[in-house]
């Protein structure tokens, strides 16, 4: 009994576009792994070629050698547990404390007049000039990194934060409270989703401020961390695990943002001037 042909004009046409659609999506993704891939293939070419000095600047290979050695022997897992343990932490606790923050600070323009001069002038300071100064306050444990990168997300994320509720259209807290909308009740339908947007930004900026805290901080004093990993070998002219450590937290800020970046695009919408 024959059997009929499968609808190949249908699924053709469809496959094209399911894989145009899956492409658009992920340009950024593609275009990015080809540049990197590029430019480790010229890095590992230039360093055969003897453009440079492999113990100056390493070259892919080895730092993939090195790599493998240290995740194999477990050399490596106590510092990046340590540093994300900082890292995370002090994260969390910023947001947890300047999200709501800014949205007061926003929300009441008294405790703006009154909180504003102090909160931009300390954003303004480069933090990295104070961490000796909380190193020697809190010491060389975790407290201090914990610290460091509290400041430094917390401030990043208070600002995106009024700046979210200060960008609110005036008209449209305007139209709700010309229906008989509550404070609340408008603070929650209209000026909380429109400052969505600008806390994710907020929370995306600080991301790769607070990484470079806690490696600024543990190459201050630590005794484990990838900063201190860095640190260590660095004295040794050890390039390849020096270069390592670099490559893992750029891994990590890169992973990290562009998780952000996509829950921040599907809330871009919700911006003040798209509505």
């Amino acid at each position: 009994m024959a059997t009929a042909p499968a609808p190949s004009g249908r699924t053709g046409p469809l496959g094209s576009l399911r894989v145009a659609r899956l492409g658009g999506a992920n340009e950024r993704l593609l275009y990015g792994l080809i540049g990197f891939v590029l430019f480790t293939g010229i890095w590992e070419t230039a360093a055969n070629a003897g453009l440079f000095r492999r113990s100056l600047l390493s070259s892919p290979s080895l730092i993939w050698n090195a790599a493998v050695a240290d995740f194999s022997s477990g050399a490596i897992w106590p510092h990046l547990s340590v540093s994300l343990s900082e890292f995370a932490i002090g994260f969390v606790v910023a947001l947890a404390i300047g999200i709501p923050l800014g949205l007061v600070i926003g929300m009441f323009r008294r405790v703006d007049y009154f909180v504003s001069v102090l909160l931009f002038g300390i954003y303004a300071t480069p933090k990295a000039a104070v961490a000796p100064l909380i190193i020697l306050v809190a010491g060389i444990g975790m407290e201090s990194k914990v610290i460091l990168v509290f400041l430094l997300t917390f401030f990043s994320v208070v600002v995106s934060t009024m700046a979210g509720v200060h960008a609110v259209a005036e008209r449209h807290t305007e139209i709700a409270r010309s229906f008989g909308a509550s404070r609340w009740l408008t603070f929650r339908s209209v000026v909380l989703p429109s400052t969505v947007p600008f806390v994710l930004t907020g929370i995306r900026i600080a991301t790769g401020r607070a990484l470079v805290g806690v490696v600024v901080a543990e190459e201050l004093a630590a005794s484990a961390g990838i900063g201190f990993y860095i640190e260590f070998f660095g004295t040794f002219l050890d390039t390849a695990r020096v270069m390592l450590g670099v490559v893992l937290l750029g891994t990590f800020g890169i992973v990290l943002g562009e998780l952000v970046r996509r829950i921040e695009k599907r809330f871009e919408v919700w911006r003040p001037e798209n509505r």
